[in-house]
């Protein structure tokens, strides 16, 4: 099998991404990771820019050990005498020169013509040679060039002495089957090629970076240019992580080898997301965090039987927990008991579960997703709970500002009657509590009051827990809801029924409204 070598470009065209900064020694941390990743060269900047740029160049130089370190340079004498300078500390250093290939790139940017190009690209790439044999030349815009001027400007490149020969995509304009196409062509027409790396450098607009990257890697490309997550100008780079798992998990089909330590992939997807900013979409392949999570019933059940049915990779060979299921309104049954059972609950009835499966999807329908919080919640309610003798039947409440006095109507089911309180407070759960108050089958003491939101974001549930005293015992009442109000509620009438539990089924005589049942 042939060797793929990764040239991370991270921390030079990534680093191009619209409002991205790096500093230097977060600059020197990633090349770090880059290195402990497994990516055979590192391009860390672009010498000539900046004295700032030229410092993490030189840095990254003389502290990282393992990888080629890289550094960019325009066909300029004083770029490549910029980068050879920047690069020296190297254990292993490239300079890499680029121009241009396409005629609006010649006509606009460099205002040259293609023979004066040839002539500048032989002069540049044998200076470069005279401060290290590793040197990689880049024409941009291939796609977009005649190719038969491509294959001079390779061909040119070659005899000069460039040791790796680079064909972008700059403005991602390519498909696989026409980037693939020019791949091949170019080992045909310049069969002096064979002798070099030959390496890929594809742009996003298109949505085929990947794609066309491994087009070229199956028509003789040894060498493909990536960025962490993808990032960089426009659309973003070829994205390492997934051109690294795509080479591994279907080896049978590409046929090579990569020096990646996929096992380092999430982490450093992490940490480059972090110190740029730029957030990882949720959907995103092997980083996302959906990228091994199941919700759909279907999904889960397979999964859970065999994690083969919908995992194609292992979470863990990229760095990440085990898939996850996800609970949310499309988990099934089977998955909810599994995801108990984890969470250690595995002592529940039929009856608990079936119970525990309603409420689970009733707050589905509430949240975008449930938490492993909220089921703790929710199984720990249901375990404590007596019998409901008293049960709420209907909450309504008012509250706001200008005058509005808050009000609360509150109507409790018995297995014999309804009752019904309205009441008036400072609050609408003040207001509440004193409906309720007129409900209670014992008078009984609120000792205290607390609300604590069970997650984050604003459907996370409100979890009220209310101590209260009666005749000398304390009891406690619990429960959980996205609206706190009804959640109050709710650990009210959860005293009410402890208090019932223990004084028989008492009727309420007291303040209330008593209905006969239809």
């Amino acid at each position: 099998m042939s060797y793929i070598k990764f040239f991370d470009t991270t921390l030079r065209d990534g680093e191009q991404s619209p409002g991205v900064a790096l500093n230097t020694q977060q600059k020197l941390e990633i090349a770090f990771a880059l290195a402990k990743l497994g990516v055979d060269i590192i391009e860390a900047g672009f010498p000539i820019t900046s004295e700032g740029d030229f410092e993490c160049v030189d840095r990254i130089a003389r502290e990282v050990r393992g990888p080629v370190i890289a550094a960019l340079a325009r066909t300029h004498k004083l770029d490549i005498e910029r980068a050879a300078k920047a690069i020296e500390p190297a254990e292993r250093g490239r300079i890499h020169i680029f121009t241009s290939a396409s005629d609006v790139h010649l006509e606009y940017m460099l205002r040259k013509t293609r023979a004066e190009v040839l002539a500048i690209s032989e002069e540049m790439v044998t200076y470069a040679k005279t401060f290290t044999d590793d040197v990689e030349f880049s024409a941009q815009d291939c796609m977009r060039a005649d190719p038969e001027f491509v294959y001079q400007l390779v061909r040119t490149a070659i005899a000069a002495g460039a040791t790796t020969v680079n064909i972008p995509d700059t403005t991602g304009y390519g498909t696989p089957q026409d980037y693939g196409a020019l791949i091949r062509s170019i080992f045909v027409n310049v069969p002096e090629a064979r002798g070099v790396s030959v390496s890929t450098h594809c742009h996003d607009d298109l949505g085929l970076a990947t794609a066309n990257t491994l087009a070229a890697v199956e028509n003789g490309a040894t060498q493909v240019e990536v960025a962490v997550n993808g990032i960089g100008e426009r659309a973003g780079n070829t994205s390492l992580e997934e051109v690294a798992m795509a080479l591994y998990t279907r080896r049978d089909h590409f046929g090579h080898d990569i020096g990646i330590n996929t096992r380092e992939l999430y982490r450093v997807s992490r940490l480059v997301s972090r110190y740029t900013g730029m957030l990882v979409q949720p959907n995103k392949a092997i980083v996302g965090e959906n990228a091994f999570a199941h919700e759909a019933g279907i999904h889960q059940d397979g999964v859970i039987k065999n994690k083969s049915t919908y995992e194609i990779m292992n979470a863990e060979l990229v760095g990440r927990e085990a898939g996850v299921l996800v609970m949310g309104k499309h988990s099934g049954r089977n998955a909810f008991r599994q995801r108990l059972g984890e969470l250690g609950y595995v002592d529940l009835s039929a009856e608990q579960l079936n119970e525990l499966f309603k409420q689970f999807k009733e707050l589905a329908d509430l949240k975008q997703n449930v938490t492993t919080d909220d089921l703790r919640a929710l199984v720990e309610n249901e375990i404590v709970k007596v019998a409901e003798t008293y049960k709420l039947d209907h909450l309504q409440f008012q509250s706001g500002m200008g005058g509005m006095t808050p009000q609360a109507l509150v109507r409790l089911r018995t297995p014999a009657e309804l009752l019904e309180a309205t009441a008036t407070g400072s609050g609408p759960v003040d207001a509440a509590y004193k409906a309720l108050a007129t409900l209670a089958p014992i008078p009984f003491e609120l000792e205290s009051y607390d609300l604590k939101a069970i997650g984050s974001g604003t459907d996370a549930l409100g979890e009220v827990t209310i101590r209260a005293t009666a005749d000398g015992r304390t009891l406690y009442g619990r429960a959980i809801s996205t609206d706190v109000v009804h959640s109050s509620v709710l650990a009210y009438v959860d005293v009410i029924n402890k208090l019932a539990a223990g004084v028989g089924r008492a009727k309420v005589e007291a303040k209330a409204v008593t209905m006969a049942l239809p």
